[in-house]
């Protein structure tokens, strides 16, 4: 049985765009995954977590990309001040509604120049934000100061395109990679390194896959492939398994750069 591909249904977003943000913070109100996994240690995002918890202590930081400032919050208790900034306002204003005192929240476009002064901040981090904001930083953060990120790879769940053929797509090359290291070599950094980190994450259910796919897609897009597809999905789920979930990679990229 042929599996549906949910990019050519009429009311499919293109991930990642605005009209996506947007449509996710009306969906959910927060950015987070809405499918069950379990990740094996160390990966990129804790390794990142770790780095930035480290480099934050009593400083003033810039979170790019912070969502609805759930991560922005943690970091708030080492940071002397945090701002989170973001382009979907309904996330921002979930930020603001449980804020700290020393912590802010702005709403902007990273493809515009940053709305802050010259050397605002000692530090900044973008955890799986905008790729085009790396762009601003050197004008925000002071001279010397340090600058981390963490994006999804090219290699993000690389096994379900042969998994389930024509439900996920393939990718080729890597976009992502180029993408950043030319945002890096644009940006005229005094340094700036990009590491991929790869682990494992496993999907817990066949119900699992469907939201991985779908994920800040319009709901009935969800609908039609678990009504249509869910008994395929769950053969070839079954078949793959593992006793931890459906292994597939996990992977980032991080980003290390000096002002």
């Amino acid at each position: 049985m042929k599996l549906l591909d949910p990019s050519t249904f009429p009311d499919w977003v293109s991930p990642h765009s605005v009209h996506w943000y947007e449509q996710l913070s009306n969906l959910q109100g927060k950015y987070e995954y809405p499918w069950n996994s379990i990740y094996s240690e160390p990966n990129g995002e804790t390794t990142f977590d770790k780095e930035v918890a480290r480099m934050i202590k009593e400083k003033k930081v810039l979170d790019i990309g912070c969502g609805h400032g759930e991560f922005t919050m943690k970091c708030s208790h080492l940071a002397k001040e945090i701002t989170g900034f973001d382009m979907t306002d309904r996330f921002i204003k979930v930020g603001n509604e449980n804020k700290r005192p020393n912590m802010s929240f702005v709403v902007g476009n990273s493809k515009d120049p940053l709305p802050f002064n010259q050397e605002a901040f000692d530090c900044a981090y973008n955890r799986k934000g905008p790729t085009s904001s790396y762009l601003s930083l050197k004008q925000v953060v002071k001279s010397g100061g340090e600058i981390l990120g963490l994006h999804p790879s090219d290699e993000m769940g690389k096994e379900l395109p042969q998994l389930f053929p024509n439900f996920f797509s393939p990718s080729q090359g890597t976009p992502i990679l180029n993408t950043l290291k030319q945002r890096l070599e644009q940006s005229h950094f005094s340094f700036a390194v990009v590491e991929i980190v790869n682990s494992l994450e496993y999907l817990q259910s066949p119900i699992d896959v469907i939201k991985y796919r779908c994920f800040g897609q319009n709901p009935n897009i969800f609908h039609r492939i678990k009504e249509e597809n869910i008994d395929e999905i769950t053969r070839i789920f079954k078949q793959n398994t593992s006793e931890n979930g459906l292994p597939i990679t996990f992977s980032h990229y991080i980003v290390r750069a000096v002002v």
